[in-house]
């Protein structure tokens, strides 16, 4: 039976924040906007119906949980949640945290600006406020070594 891997691209693009029950949940390498991404640790999937039932109803769960988490953390005006996977085929959704004065606004992020990787403080910070609001939130995280 073969196990879950992350995309290349997607391991090549985001920090890991931690293994919720269903997802992976990542943080793109891209201080433009709050960015997170939510993969579901199941193998082969490509489209969100694939998942089964039970898993569709988690992953809304932890969607759900995201956005709150981004809403109340970082106090997003809007939020923009895609599943795209034109250039990476592993099912991913992204969870965006919008602000009317980020490069963007108001058309989607795509191909508006390049990626400004975060700066390593900014990183460990993020990545910090983000696992204990998470954590706060309800859902346990999963040990992923």
């Amino acid at each position: 039976m073969a196990e879950f891997e992350l995309h290349p691209q997607l391991l090549a693009d985001t920090h890991w924040i931690g293994d919720l029950p269903l997802c992976r949940v990542l943080l793109m390498n891209n201080s433009n906007f709050p960015w997170l991404v939510l993969v579901p640790r199941r193998v082969g999937l490509r489209e969100l119906f694939e998942l089964s039932d039970d898993d569709q109803l988690q992953w809304l769960a932890e969607c759900n949980l995201i956005s709150r988490v981004l809403v109340a953390e970082l106090a997003a005006e809007k939020l923009n949640i895609a599943a795209l996977g034109n250039m990476v085929p592993q099912l991913h959704i992204h969870c965006l945290a919008r602000f009317q004065s980020d490069l963007a606004w108001p058309a989607p992020v795509w191909g508006k600006a390049p990626a400004v990787a975060y700066l390593d403080e900014a990183l460990i910070e993020l990545l910090t406020r983000l696992r204990a609001a998470l954590h706060r939130g309800g859902l346990v995280f999963v040990d992923a070594s």
